[in-house]
């Protein structure tokens, strides 16, 4: 029930109600904007020719007749770039790889713009990724929004992919953790082994996010759901939880990559004529040796350290205010997926009390939910070793476990149904919400948004200073964006040979450094934008395991979050005018 002493103004629908006058004039000016844009805006199309060794590159009909057909794929694609590396049958001329690329200038970033606008205003993430995927097709001038545009992207591999994992097996392996116990049966063996209060709850917290290092969100939900009993008991604000889980996630997958990101990053980054990047197992180990020039991770997970420890030294006026609350009048309650504060009533994504969902009958073993967690662990680590980490493999392994576990143990088989059928329920909202961020992804990407923000900044930036440009670049991409891996996609084939360009000067080794800096900033601002967008998957996530208001969770992490971007920014510099004397 909802706290009746609470003003209405505070609810969803009381925000709405207040809003009623803005809301449809800022919709209607959102549509009449982007028909507007869809009519006015140009494809603007952009070659590079880069030959080996960055030598200067005569542009022959057949290099010219592969760019053409390069723009044909990408408008038979829908992408917004693709390059093709041009070889000679007798290697008489040095290969050159034709880099092709479109964008609708500043309208690229209209429907990302909007829907961070609208979140922002409205603070209703649903609404506001309905309405940026609207303005994308009014944009492309693509008006069947159903089949046209949304049953493309809901069909694509990476929904589909989300659906399995997040809804299906996800789904079903926190409802039997819910049904039999499991998870707060864990959370009470660790609390009464490692927990004296709040210092030691976010400890656990943290140790639990360092050691998920599979990143993303895989491990933003299992650290949540796994430590969210214990925090609850020990006072710990939903902000400071969402921002351990969320600053540890992404952060520690760049740093210890025993996961699926050196694999798909190193396609990515292949430059011909370049030694140290040549075959797919350089580029696997340059992605390792510029682990400890991740320069944001380590401030990132270090500031979540200090929080761990109450030893942070700069979280913002409001970051404070929350964690005061907190220790002064403990969480909020949490009745019926609503979240009730003496400030904000939010709707969760993960709705009820755990407690209410457990079976009478079922008592629970703490190696009921620690079983599956090492299985899901150990798959995805040991199958990293040799290729990708089969990350949808760990997680069906790991609910096979846990079923078989409760089976054993004695528990009905109606009652594991309907707790399966009560986790599927509690993550579908969350569900819609990431793969309505794919379709958007995907449209921005079609935009060619990233690519114009790119272009933007041009390739006449002082050396000195340009790991830091590319860290706020791609920063700026991943936040109107969403997504580091699509901020990846678009950002390395474009700034590795502007990075090595700029490196031709340099000794041999300098050069090389010069590089590595350029390919963490590149890695960590794409994190860093990632993490603090409010459209993003793994945002979404840390603060709806973590019963955090999503609004709340941005404003609250973004200031730590900004400290440790500029210190990372100082230390690229620094490192900068080292190496280039």
């Amino acid at each position: 029930m909802k706290n009746p002493s609470q003003p209405a103004s505070t609810s969803t629908i009381g925000r709405w109600l207040h809003g009623a006058a803005f809301a449809p004039l800022a919709i209607v000016f959102c549509v009449v904007l982007s028909l507007i844009a869809g009519r006015v805006a140009d494809e603007n199309w952009i070659e590079q020719f880069t030959s080996q060794g960055g030598q200067d590159v005569q542009v022959s009909p057949d290099l010219i007749a592969t760019a053409d057909d390069l723009r044909e794929k990408i408008q038979e694609e829908k992408t917004s770039s693709d390059s093709l590396l041009v070889t000679s049958p007798d290697d008489s001329t040095p290969a050159v790889r034709v880099t092709v690329g479109r964008h609708f200038g500043i309208w690229s970033i209209l429907p990302a713009v909007i829907t961070l606008a609208f979140c922002v205003t409205f603070r209703e993430p649903l609404p506001a990724l309905l309405l940026g995927i609207l303005s994308g097709a009014l944009v492309l001038q693509q008006y069947d929004l159903t089949d046209a545009v949304l049953l493309p992207g809901l069909a694509s591999t990476r929904a589909a992919g989300i659906t399995l994992l997040y809804l299906w097996l996800l789904g079903a392996l926190l409802g039997v953790w819910s049904r039999t116990g499991a998870a707060l049966a864990f959370a009470e063996w660790v609390c009464g082994k490692f927990v004296r209060g709040p210092r030691s709850a976010k400890l656990v917290a943290w140790v639990l996010g360092v050691l998920f290092f599979q990143g993303g969100t895989v491990s933003t939900v299992l650290v949540g759901t796994t430590v969210k009993p214990i925090t609850d008991r020990n006072r710990i604000s939903p902000e400071e939880l969402s921002y351990v889980v969320d600053s540890t996630a992404s952060p520690i997958a760049s740093l210890i990559a025993f996961n699926a990101w050196p694999g798909y990053v190193q396609s990515l980054i292949a430059v011909p004529g370049v030694a140290y990047l040549a075959t797919e197992a350089d580029r696997i180990g340059f992605f390792f040796q510029c682990a400890p020039l991740s320069f944001y991770s380590i401030f990132a997970i270090t500031g979540t350290f200090l929080l761990s420890i109450d030893k942070a030294p700069f979280l913002g006026k409001r970051f404070r205010a929350a964690i005061a609350r907190a220790r002064r009048q403990g969480n909020p309650v949490t009745t019926g997926g609503v979240h009730v504060s003496a400030d904000t009533i939010e709707p969760m994504g993960f709705e009820g009390d755990p407690d209410n969902k457990i079976d009478p009958d079922y008592r629970a073993n703490p190696w009921e939910f620690a079983l599956p967690l090492l299985t899901l662990i150990g798959i995805a680590v040991g199958t990293g070793l040799y290729d990708s980490p089969k990350v949808r493999w760990a997680f069906a392994a790991a609910l096979g476990v846990a079923i078989a576990a409760a089976l054993v143990r004695g528990m009905k088989l109606p009652s594991l149904v309907e707790g399966v059928g009560d986790g599927l329920k509690s993550v579908t909202v969350v569900s819609v919400i990431l793969v309505l961020a794919v379709v958007l992804g995907g449209i921005t990407t079609e935009l060619g948004g990233g690519l114009y923000l790119s272009t933007a900044i041009g390739e006449n930036a002082p050396r000195i200073l340009f790991p830091a440009i590319l860290f706020v670049l791609t920063a700026v991409i991943a936040f109107a964006t969403g997504t580091s891996f699509g901020t990846y996609a678009i950002a390395y084939p474009l700034t590795m040979p502007m990075a090595i360009a700029m490196s031709s000067g340099l000794p041999a080794e300098s050069g090389q450094w010069f590089v590595m800096i350029c390919f963490a900033a590149v890695l960590n601002g794409s994190v860093f934008g990632d993490q603090c967008s409010p459209i993003s998957d793994t945002t979404i996530l840390s603060s709806l395991v973590s019963d955090c208001d999503l609004m709340e969770h941005v404003r609250t992490q973004i200031v730590p979050a900004c400290l440790a971007g500029v210190l990372a920014m100082i230390a690229w510099t620094i490192m900068t005018a080292i190496t280039v004397g």
